[in-house]
């Protein structure tokens, strides 16, 4: 049932829901040319084969109490598959680590991190720093956000 190469149908499908991960199947169905039926199959077939990976809410970090938005990039003592899995594995842990990517160039993650406040994110810097195998924590406030855009752009035609 997996599907191999994308059609039309199937960009306009993932488009639409990338875009908006609520819209109804009848919705769906209607702005990719097709019935509800198989606009369901090829949803599930999608989900199947790894194309859709989930769905979520986006939520205001502001309105939930987190104030501050800083990525860090951390340098670790070694690049043993051991040391890396094994930070991987700490910051998993860690609610306020919204994102983790091995990186080449000037360290080796780049974290993306919430606080509540300027003391709660000096905190968080502080346990980073003197994590197992940390060397080097350099962070970057977010002062302001000019595009936030999850997932990749899909092409229609």
């Amino acid at each position: 049932m997996a599907r191999v190469k994308l059609d039309r149908i199937d960009r306009r499908i993932l488009h639409d829901l990338q875009a908006d991960g609520r819209m109804t199947n009848v919705d769906l169905a209607a702005n990719a040319g097709i019935s509800a039926p198989p606009c369901l199959r090829r949803v599930r077939a999608l989900e199947e084969a790894g194309y859709i990976r989930g769905y979520h809410a986006d939520l205001d970090p502001e309105k939930l109490g987190f104030e501050a938005v800083f990525f860090a990039i951390v340098g670790l003592d070694s690049q043993s598959m051991e040391r890396l899995s094994s930070f991987e594995a700490m910051v998993e842990e860690w609610p306020e680590v919204r994102e983790c990517h091995m990186v080449r160039g000037g360290g080796d993650f780049l974290l993306k991190l919430v606080a509540h406040s300027t003391a709660h994110e000096n905190q968080i810097t502080t346990k980073l720093t003197s994590s197992a195998g940390v060397v080097r924590v350099t962070t970057f406030p977010v002062i302001r956000t000019a595009k936030e855009q999850p997932g990749v752009p899909i092409e229609l035609e």
